[in-house]
Order: structure tokens, then sequence, then C-alpha cells
């Protein structure tokens, strides 16, 4: 008997085998009942019946073999299951071995009636298991989909819930302190309440902005009139109050005017030159020069230190990229989940504008970016998963 066949008349002694292996998975299959724990299968088992009967050419076969899907197939019982495994709370480990377990079975099954092999046998197990791979291929795609979409939507929810009570810690303190009548030692203790409060609310800031841009909101930017050079002296003076041991020398120069997100913009200067405090030697200052030409503002971010790795250049600016330490995020004042970076050069970009690294022992690390001066209000798109 043709595979095919077998598949067809033997399906519920399949489903049975899938079923109990099923229920192994705990915890999360421990309230499923036997629909849901068979879920897609039965329809899987007819698909791959209905291909192992039709004929395959060549290159058919070879992108079944590497696990892709025909481009016609857009939400097939395969990526179905994959979405209801995520949702049901089951891990890859758990889904792999599920096709895992339908492959043994099938194979266990079909050799115990069929005794000897034959030459169409071993074209059908070929086939058979090329098209299992590519139905595993499917699931883990749509899993992996869902799965990052649910972490994200959660962080995006979890920061705009923490804004609420965050924004009541921080009117208080600020009310307290400007009562006046504080005496050590609360005075200091309320005075690092408010320090904290807005620490955290930075962070959230950049929680909420990392999952916008990965949820495909995007980071909206709205263009007006300003100075970069008032905002480089600005975020300068906040910086110096914060690492009141290290000097930070501005040189500004040329017609600095032109129309971005002032906030926006403040957010990539604060988050550049706090890098280049954070990381630069504690004996050196940090540099900052703002220059502007016919068309655009350059501003460049300088500090002496130890150089980043040539490896570690590509993917500065990966969300969540871990430190030498192994740690996520940054350790100063400024830290903020390791996104700062990440969410300045989408800022950036969302001027139309780019930021060069350049980093040795010799001359040190030199952040630098260019801004055209004017362009139409916009927002960056979502960048590919992963960068």
């Amino acid at each position: 008997m043709r595979l095919a066949d077998f598949i067809l008349e033997n399906r519920e002694p399949i489903l049975i085998e899938w079923e109990a292996f099923a229920r192994t998975c705990a915890p999360a299959s421990g309230s499923m009942d036997i629909a849901a724990l068979r879920d897609h299968a039965s329809e899987m088992l007819t698909v791959i019946a209905k291909d192992l009967a039709t004929p395959q050419g060549d290159r058919a076969q070879a992108e079944k073999s590497k696990g892709n899907a025909p481009e016609e197939v857009v939400r097939t019982a395969a990526t179905r299951h994959g979405a209801d495994r995520a949702e049901s709370g089951f891990t890859t480990d758990q889904m792999v071995s599920e096709y895992r377990a339908l492959r043994a079975s099938v194979i266990r099954l079909w050799a115990k009636s069929q005794g000897k092999a034959t030459p169409d046998d071993l074209e059908d197990l070929t086939r058979f298991n090329e098209a299992i791979d590519q139905a595993l291929a499917e699931s883990i795609m749509r899993y992996t989909q869902d799965l990052d979409n649910s972490k994200e939507m959660f962080l995006a929810i979890l920061g705009h819930d923490l804004r609420t009570p965050l924004g009541a810690v921080m009117m208080s303190s600020e009310f307290m302190l400007e009562t006046g009548e504080l005496v050590e030692p609360h005075l200091e203790l309320a005075k690092r309440i408010s320090r904290s409060a807005v620490r955290m609310n930075q962070m959230v800031g950049a929680l909420l902005d990392f999952t916008r841009s990965r949820l495909g909101g995007g980071i909206p930017i709205g263009r007006a009139s300003m100075n970069m050079g008032k905002a480089v002296h600005d975020v300068v003076g906040e910086l110096c109050a914060i690492y009141p041991s290290r000097s930070i020398d501005v040189d500004a120069r040329g017609s600095l005017d032109g129309e971005w997100d002032c906030e926006r913009i403040m957010q990539v200067l604060t988050n550049l030159i706090g890098n280049a405090l954070e990381h630069g030697a504690a004996d050196t200052g940090v540099t900052v020069g703002v220059h502007g030409d016919t068309d655009k503002v350059t501003v460049e971010i300088h500090n002496r230190g130890a150089a980043i790795p040539p490896e570690q250049l590509k993917g500065l600016f990966n969300p969540m990229k871990k430190s030498e330490s192994g740690a996520v995020g940054g350790s100063g004042p400024t830290g903020n989940l390791g996104l700062g970076l990440y969410i300045a050069e989408r800022i950036v970009h969302a001027h139309k504008g780019q930021i060069v690294v350049e980093s040795s022992e010799e001359d040190g690390t030199r952040f630098t970016v260019h801004l055209p001066r004017r362009g139409s209000s916009t927002r960056v798109e979502s960048a590919a998963r992963g960068v």
C-alpha cells in the first residue's frame, strides 16, 4: 500500500498516538480536551497524503526539502497549528517534538504493515519527510511571529500602565521639595526619590518607543524650527549636573537652525553624550562639535577610553544588546535597558539622517550624526525583527 493511502485509511490510529504524545507536553496540555490536543493534525495528514499522491518536479522537491511552502499558501493547517500552540503555551521544543512524534508514528505503523520495502516505498518515505519538514517550518514561523508580537504587546501595555503610578511619585516628590519645609535627612531622601522617578520615567519612555517601533507604529516626529546649538547646550547643562566631575566641551559653528523634532533630537543627544560619559575614560572629557553647511547640520560626540571591538560595531544599534559582562543595558545614570542607541538611530533615521560610528584605541570613539535641515513630518517604520 502506498503511503498516501495508508495515511488516509489509518488516520485514527495515527491521531491517537499524536494525542497521547501531546498530553505529555505539560503544563500547557493539562486543561486541553481531545479536539484541542489533536488540533489541526487531521487536516495536516490530509494535506500530506494529497501531496504524496501528486506528481512532483525537481524544483518543487528542492523547495520542499528546504521547508519552503508554495507561494500561494497563505494560512495552512500547519500555520494555524503554530498559532494555536503559541496561544496555548506550548514551548518551541514541545511543538517540534509533536512533529517528531508524528513522523515516527506514521513511519512505524506503515513499516509494520508493509513488511519488505520497495523502491516506491523509499520515494514515498522521502517525500513524506519533506512534507513534514515543510509543515514544521510553517508552524515554527507562525509560532515565533505570534510569540514575538505577544511579548512586545506585553511590554507596550506594561510601559503604558507604569506611567500612572510613576507620575504620582514624581508629582508627590516635586511637591514635597517645592514646599521648602523638609530638613535633612528627609530632604536628601526626597531628592533621591525625585531623581529615581525621573530616571524610571525615561526608561519607560524608551520601552514604549521600542515597542512602538517594533509593532509597526513607528516613532512619530513633528518638525518645527529650532536651533541645534541651543539644544546641544541645554542637554550638556543637564548632563553636567548628573556628572559633576566630568567636563564636556562644546564647539558650535556656522548656521545651526533647521526643522527637527526638538524633544526627539534632545533625546538623541542625551543618549549619545550620556553614552560617551558612561563608557569614556573617567579622567578625560567629552567633546561635542556642532557645525552646519548648506543642506545639513552635523553633530560629533567624541570620547577617549576603551575602543569598541570591531565585531561589535556592526550590531551597535541592535536593541537589548549585551555588554561584555553579559548584562543587558547601560550601567550609568542614563542607562535604559540598552535601548538608548537603538532609539537614537531610529529617531535620526526618521529625520532622514544618519549616524556613523568610528572607534579605535588611538583616536577614541566618535559618533557622528548627519541631519538634513528640513523634511516632511514623518515616522520611522518598524525595523526588521532582530535588528
